[in-house]
């Protein structure tokens, strides 16, 4: 048996479409009849684990905008009240994400912004020159697609609280894991 991890993907931004599961699944099979015709082996069965195609798209992250501080000639950030410690994809391995103001989502672009984290790392940025809606503090930044490892791997680095979990269904929504309190965080400190 051959076990394949989360080869087949989610469409994480709409300028680079997810291949079908065909595609994924002729190439990979080519190589591995290949392989084993070469090196006289039976063929194996194949096991692939869909993994994030299946709850890539399930998840949204939502954000509150602290500040919006725009560099004349450099850049346009929208600072939010997460970052790294819930998304750690982006500073991670380059992963790309989009973003839209949640309650501004009629409105029409006003321009181009990056999208930075809470953290005082170079690296906390979670989606760089998306274009938006102009946003301002207190809005609302959703960011798709964030059902797949966003929150298995999310951290409590800097003591950050790891966010809850609402789940939406049929319209309605629930709470299905709270937001973390300081004494989740300190729980085990024994000094």
């Amino acid at each position: 048996m051959l076990h394949l991890s989360n080869l087949v993907n989610t469409n994480f931004c709409p300028d680079s479409p997810a291949p079908p599961i065909s595609v994924y699944a002729e190439a990979i099979a080519a190589k591995v009849i290949s392989k084993c015709r070469e090196l006289k082996l039976t063929l194996p069965r194949l096991v692939v684990e869909p993994g994030r195609a299946i709850v890539g798209q399930a998840g949204v992250a939502l954000y509150k905008v602290g500040v919006v501080k725009d560099i004349p000639g450099v850049r346009c950030y929208v600072s939010v009240d997460g970052g790294m410690a819930d998304n750690i994809r982006p500073a991670l391995y380059g992963s790309k994400y989009e973003a839209v103001v949640a309650n501004k989502m009629l409105e029409r672009e006003a321009g181009k912004v990056t999208i930075a984290g809470k953290f005082c790392e170079s690296g906390d940025i979670l989606v760089k020159d998306v274009n938006l809606p102009s946003a301002s503090a207190g809005n609302i930044i959703a960011i798709p697609d964030c059902g797949a490892y966003c929150l298995p791997m999310a951290s409590n680095y800097n003591a950050s609280l790891k966010p809850a979990i609402i789940l939406v269904k049929e319209g309605k929504a629930r709470l299905i894991r709270r937001r973390e309190t300081l004494d989740d965080l300190t729980r085990c400190d024994l000094v």
